[in-house]
Order: C-alpha cells, then structure tokens, then sequence
C-alpha cells in the first residue's frame, strides 16, 4: 500500500506539472514507437513550457523586501507530514526522485536508507546512503528559497501557509548536495542548474510555484525567466 500510495501521488505531480526531467545518462529508444513516444513527450514539454510563460504574465513584479525576520522556523520547525501518510517530507521527495530505493524496517515503510539519485541539475549519478556523514550527499531543495520566498510575499502569508509552502513537493526537488548549497536562496536571476537540459523543467517550476502561492518577482527574475522559457518552445 506503502508504494502504491508513492506511486499514485508521483502520477498526480507529474500530471500536474506537465514537467519530465531528461537524463542524460537515459538511452532514447528511436526506433517505431521510441520515435512517435519521444516525438509526443517533447511535444508535451513545450506545451508547459508555453504553459509556464502564461503564467509568468500573471505573476506581479516588484522590488525584494527586506530580509529581516527570516528564519527557517518561520516555515515550520523542520520537515512535516502535510499529506497525513506518515512520513515526511524529506522522506516522500527521496522516495518518489530516487530509484532502487531501501526503506528502513518498519510497520510503515517511511524512512529511505539508501537508493540511486540521477541528479537533474548536475546530471551525475549519486549512490545515496542514509548515514552521518553521507545523508547530506543528496538534500532537498525548494525550488523557490524560502528566504527568497520570504523577501516576496511571504512575510505576509499565515504561518499554516508558510508551512505547506516548505513542505509543497510540487516546491521540492532531491539535488546534489554541494549543487544545492551553491544555489543558497539565489532566484533565476542569478542562478540556474549546471545541467543545461534541466533549466527549462527548473524555471518552469519556479513559476507554477510563485504562481500557486502567490508570491512575486523582480524584474530581473522575470527576465531570465522568460528569456529561458521563450528559448524552450
């Protein structure tokens, strides 16, 4: 029931999103149907790609606020179990991006001891091993900083919206580790993934997010973002 459940809600987030990520390590199959399969996924890409930049017009652009206030705890005291299945957040986003995922025994299958992370922002292959000093090989990263989000629009928001912000998973991604650190709270402006044929899911991303919250953008963020959009369809 566990993974049926996992199996279901990947399902929903992928329909939702309208989003794949390619790995380059993934071999295309192109011959008969491989070709009219890769043919209609690119199709579907750039239609919610275009998807994205429409709603990229209806999200308000205005200058950063200031940061004062910020803390992490203002968005939940760590990870939470927004969805009611019994584990959290962490643990749902290792186990839906991660493949040949161990779970530690329990009556609850919840928490991930190890799997294979084929990272989108770097496009390497990680070998993921749940222990100290090895956990921090993949995090999680929300899309949209929560500093960030912070500094548009979320000092106003309710803290019960803050939470389910942290813990959207439509917001959150595994990434690298050291990947994820050198992006910090950085916005599109002045950060994109390495891996280029990642950038167009990434920004897309970003947008439905600050869409379905609400928050704003500064023009600069605007602008890239468009400018990476525009570049995909």
């Amino acid at each position: 029931m566990r993974l049926l459940r996992r199996t279901l809600s990947i399902a929903l987030i992928a329909s939702t999103l309208g989003l794949t990520a390619c790995s380059a390590s993934s071999p295309l199959d192109l011959s008969g149907a491989g070709k009219a399969q890769a043919a209609t996924k690119s199709a579907d890409q750039k239609a919610s790609y275009a998807q994205a930049l429409d709603q990229l017009d209806d999200i308000q652009i205005k200058g950063r606020a200031p940061k004062t206030g910020y803390s992490r705890e203002q968005f939940s005291n760590g990870w939470k179990d927004t969805d009611n299945n019994g584990c959290d957040a962490r643990n749902d986003i290792l186990a839906r991006d991660l493949e040949d995922v161990k779970f530690k025994p329990a009556r609850v299958e919840c928490v991930v001891i190890s799997g294979t992370f084929n990272d989108p922002y770097t496009g390497k292959t990680i070998q993921f091993q749940r222990g100290q000093g090895t956990s921090t090989a993949v995090q999680i990263d929300h899309v949209v900083a929560l500093s960030d989000a912070w500094q548009k629009g979320a000092q106003k928001w309710s803290s019960q919206k803050r939470l389910e912000f942290a813990n959207d998973p439509l917001n959150l991604l595994a990434s690298d580790g050291p990947t994820n650190a050198s992006k910090s709270d950085k916005d599109a402006a002045t950060w994109l993934p390495p891996n280029k044929d990642f950038r167009c899911d990434y920004v897309a991303r970003q947008t439905q997010v600050k869409a379905k919250y609400k928050a704003w953008m500064t023009q600069a963020e605007h602008d890239a973002i468009a400018k990476t959009l525009r570049s995909c369809i």
